[in-house]
């Protein structure tokens, strides 16, 4: 395993295109893209972060859910296919990036009302969207990710999606703490599938926090990971409230570096 960080972690601190630069100084030697806004995913921009990643490998790529994922999967496909159209623009992403996920949060919860999750059709989606990356020439799948607001906010989702399709995914762990279902379920449906993990720190009383400035036992977490199998990345995803120089960014690394040496002999 190697500990990263996501571009994520400075939104609204610094651009996309200049976060590479400051994660590749701290000492991150791979990182997520996240992509932000609608003039993120044309080609022009791509292509410049492509120019600035230097030796950082670009593990993964994510955009913001709600700006076009939901409706990939509407069944009107007029309103699909314009989705679509965003979609292909992270194609391109993917590829010229050289990611190997595309990190994905999928249909959110919007009503309090009971929600009929079709399964099939969103295996259905899923298998046609990963043979679009692939026909486009991107080695990257689609990482489904939990999240506590989406159709994917608890364990049962996935074990239920599995019996439709065997699909790669992304554990969130502050999204599990917030979706108040023991982290553990979730790593037992994902064991096998597993493919990306998001890492941060909270509070007794659930408020973010640093890693390595709250409660969660980062040690006895990297080694339930190593029993399940997992040799991927662990991304920082932070938020901006969460710190106040970049200081404190390389001091949670370097506080994670020795929390996984620690794991790792045992």
């Amino acid at each position: 395993m190697k500990i990263g960080i996501s571009t994520a972690s400075f939104f609204t601190r610094s651009e996309t295109e200049d976060t590479l630069n400051l994660i590749q100084d701290m000492g991150f030697e791979v990182c997520e893209v996240f992509l932000t806004t609608f003039r993120e995913y044309r080609k022009e921009f791509v292509d410049m972060l492509a120019e600035r990643r230097k030796k950082i490998k670009i593990y993964s790529v994510h955009t913001l859910n709600q700006q076009f994922e939901p409706e990939l999967f509407n069944k009107w496909q007029r309103t699909r296919e314009d989705a679509e159209e965003f979609f292909r623009e992270i194609i391109y992403a993917c590829k010229t990036l050289d990611a190997d996920y595309y990190t994905f949060h999928g249909l959110p919860r919007l009503k309090r009302t009971p929600y009929f999750i079709d399964y099939p059709w969103i295996a259905q989606r899923l298998n046609e969207l990963n043979a679009e990356l692939a026909n486009a020439g991107s080695h990257a799948k689609i990482a489904y990710e939990n999240v506590h607001w989406t159709f994917f906010d608890n364990p049962g989702f996935l074990e239920k999606l599995s019996e439709y399709i065997d699909t790669p995914v992304t554990l969130d762990i502050k999204q599990a703490m917030q979706s108040k279902h023991p982290l553990d379920e979730y790593l037992k449906v994902m064991k096998g599938k597993l493919v990306n993990v998001h890492i941060c720190d909270w509070h007794e009383d659930g408020k973010l926090a640093m890693p390595g400035k709250g409660i969660f036992d980062f040690t006895g977490f990297f080694r339930k990971l190593t029993e399940i199998g997992y040799d991927g990345p662990c991304l920082m995803e932070l938020y901006a409230g969460n710190y106040n120089s970049y200081d404190e960014i390389t001091e949670s690394y370097e506080y994670l570096l020795n929390c996984l040496e620690t794991a790792e002999k045992g």
